[in-house]
């Protein structure tokens, strides 16, 4: 929808919650402001007088929408020296006016299209009606929860968003962080050797649920996701997150790497934002230990470890670690400490990503075994 001073465009997609990008002028207003409120606006009353028989809650229109919205006009007025936010409400009612024109009459030009929106919004609020029952049910547990989650060793320090260090630019408490562990010999290495002060330990039950497919009311009906994310404090909003890093801490086996696939489906497909602001990370454990009677070195990768043989000479002895569960607590203390090492849990902020984890994690199973088989490179040397 485009007119000489006004330009609109949105879909819908299968995330949960919604994105804008606004301008004024050609200027990014990163914070939005009386265009973006107006665009909601008018978008809620457009569908609503475009079909009157029924009315459609604004939460529900938006619910999965991408949008840019952008505006020219003369002597713009903004918020602060940025210019990240347009304050001008004495112009809202036009710009709702407007904008409510040219939506509609976008709607009706293509009423086939028209009525898959409609149809998205319909679905939406039906799952917005089951999960404000499963929501009731979720908080009347939450009293029983809220003061201890017994998965949890929680940190005396928290991260605080709306605390921001003037000197660094930083939030407060933005070195600490959650590790996220497979049961509780693992997670006994962990609760021993942490910083508890800034270190908190989630225990996982093993293998936790697969999300692909499944809708939000996952996070209220299974115990394990509804504690973790009252752990977190992101069920309204992630402006309450406690730590300043999500840490994956699992074994280096199949099954490890399983746990670490179910959970990035899980933070990818409902709180992916984390993942866009580098949150989630995966700790990197050692795989082997090299010793002789004089020294011994912790290896994460082969060519580490045959490095440490050379050091060590013949006759040293080589440990394979296959669980977190058998390193000794005083060695992890160091692979928790300065000389951490993370892999950031990174995606593409785009729209085939619903795709892509229903691929690798959906009911699919023959074609990805030809896909595996298909890619699968083989050394000679190995046989």
């Amino acid at each position: 929808m485009k007119t000489k001073s006004l330009e609109i465009i949105f879909t819908h997609t299968n995330r949960f919650g919604e994105e804008y990008h606004t301008f004024v002028n050609g200027q990014y207003t990163t914070d939005g402001g009386t265009h973006l409120t107006a665009f909601k606006e008018a978008l809620t009353k457009a569908l609503n007088d475009y079909d009157p028989k029924k009315k459609y809650d604004g939460d529900d229109i938006r619910d999965g929408l991408l949008g840019a919205v952008s505006v020219r006009i003369m002597n713009p007025v903004f918020e602060g020296q940025t210019k990240i936010k347009f304050v001008m409400n004495d112009i809202k009612a036009e710009l709702v006016q407007q904008m409510k024109k040219e939506i509609e009459a976008a709607l009706h030009r293509s009423p086939s299209e028209a009525e898959k929106l409609l149809s998205k919004v319909e679905e939406t609020g039906k799952i917005r009606s089951q999960l404000n029952t499963i929501k009731k049910q979720a908080r009347e547990r939450s009293q029983a929860v809220s003061v201890r989650v017994p998965q949890l060793k929680d940190c005396k320090n928290h991260l605080k968003l709306d605390k921001v260090d003037k000197k660094t630019g930083k939030a407060e408490g933005e070195d600490t962080m959650i590790f996220l562990t497979e049961g509780q010999s693992a997670g006994g290495t962990l609760g021993g050797a942490r910083d508890a002060m800034n270190q908190a330990v989630f225990f996982l039950r093993g293998k936790c649920l697969n999300t692909c497919g499944l809708n939000k009311d996952v996070l209220y009906k299974n115990e394990e996701f509804f504690n973790l994310i009252k752990t977190l404090d992101i069920e309204e909003t992630l402006d309450h997150l406690r730590y300043g890093k999500i840490i994956f801490a699992t074994d280096a086996d199949v099954d490890g790497l399983h746990i670490r696939m179910l959970l990035t489906t899980f933070f990818m497909r409902f709180y992916r934002q984390l993942i866009l602001d580098g949150r989630v990370f995966i700790l990197e454990t050692p795989l082997f230990r090299v010793r002789n009677k004089k020294e011994h070195y912790f290896c994460y990768t082969d060519e580490e470890r045959e490095e440490a043989i050379r050091k060590c000479g013949r006759g040293c002895e080589i440990t394979r670690f296959k669980g977190l569960g058998e390193i000794d607590k005083e060695d992890f203390r160091g692979f928790i400490g300065e000389e951490m090492r993370l892999t950031p849990v990174t995606c593409s902020d785009d729209t085939d990503v619903e795709k892509t984890i229903k691929f690798y994690m959906g009911a699919n199973t023959p074609e990805r075994k030809d896909y595996i088989m298909e890619s699968l490179v083989c050394d000679a040397a190995d046989f």
